[in-house]
């Protein structure tokens, strides 16, 4: 009997092993020179950068010019990491008077962003958006270190248009603007004339999501912010989801969620944990999905 119920218990132990030991490790972040690198051994071309942030940007930026009007000064400082390199927190000063604290976790699947924004001074602040510009050449395998401005990857790229995803080039495919190439997608209720000036697509995406395929096609990285400013697929082998500020008033503080899922190939699951992460998406995007 004793070695009947000895048994008994050292199947359920074995059984009952949480399913986090058959997990790869956690993606390890790092931050340096306005660089955020994501780097694990069963990501992709094992090493992503994002550089976070490349701007904080005026309204009333479609059609004006990027460096007299739309950027505002920023500087970003490292203010803590974790020894294991799986969590950092970095404030950014923008000249305006806004400070913008974020903390960045990472897990094997998933780079979790949490931001608060806050505006410290009596007038209203002039940034509207910012730029995390994620560099995805080696994700895709389509990338080019002699020449970052190739854009074979927007095959592997893509949105959600109509309720279904959309590789790019998408429909209504914009090829005019003040600057090309590029193309930016309002987000809902965004002003169309308070995005970047690249072409402007028609359409207003279905979800916040935007992402693209890696090389073999057995990864997906997809990236989301909430509030958001646009969907961008921009000119150094980049994609972008920006997230909003819109113009914090005096004393404001405006909290932001964001997250970039790197995962198997299977869409559904994606949208799935995409409205977990973000309950109210559906409702803000209810007239851009069927």
């Amino acid at each position: 009997m004793i070695r009947i119920v000895l048994l008994s218990v050292l199947i359920a132990g074995c059984s009952s092993h949480p399913r986090s030991h058959l997990e790869p490790p956690p993606m390890k972040v790092s931050w340096e020179k306005n660089y955020l690198t994501i780097q694990g051994d069963h990501l992709p071309g094992k090493e992503m950068k994002i550089h976070y942030l490349e701007a904080y940007c005026r309204a009333n930026s479609q059609t004006t010019d990027w460096g007299k009007h739309t950027v505002i000064p920023h500087k970003t400082e490292l203010v803590w990491e974790n020894e294991e390199s799986t969590e950092i927190r970095l404030r950014c000063k923008v000249s305006d008077g806004v400070v913008v604290d974020h903390t960045i976790t990472s897990k094997h699947d998933e780079i979790d962003f949490r931001l608060v924004g806050k505006n410290l001074t009596d007038k209203r602040s002039e940034a509207h958006w910012a730029q995390p510009c994620v560099r995805v050449g080696a994700f895709t395998g389509l990338g080019n270190p002699k020449n970052p401005r190739t854009y074979d990857y927007i095959k592997k790229s893509f949105i959600f248009l109509d309720g279904k995803l959309a590789r790019m080039p998408t429909k209504d495919w914009a090829k005019e603007a003040r600057y090309i190439p590029g193309q930016v997608w309002a987000g809902p209720g965004v002003p169309k004339a308070d995005v970047n000036p690249r072409p402007l697509n028609p359409n207003v995406p279905s979800n916040g999501l935007i992402g693209c395929f890696s090389s073999d096609d057995k990864k997906i990285f997809a990236m989301a912010f909430d509030p958001y400013q646009e969907l961008f697929q921009g000119v150094i082998t980049c994609l972008h989801s920006d997230f909003r500020l819109g113009g914090l008033k005096p004393k404001e503080e405006l909290a932001i969620r964001g997250k970039i899922y790197i995962i198997d190939n299977h869409i559904p699951s994606l949208l799935k944990r995409y409205h977990q992460d973000f309950p109210a998406a559906k409702k803000k995007h209810k007239n851009n999905t069927p």
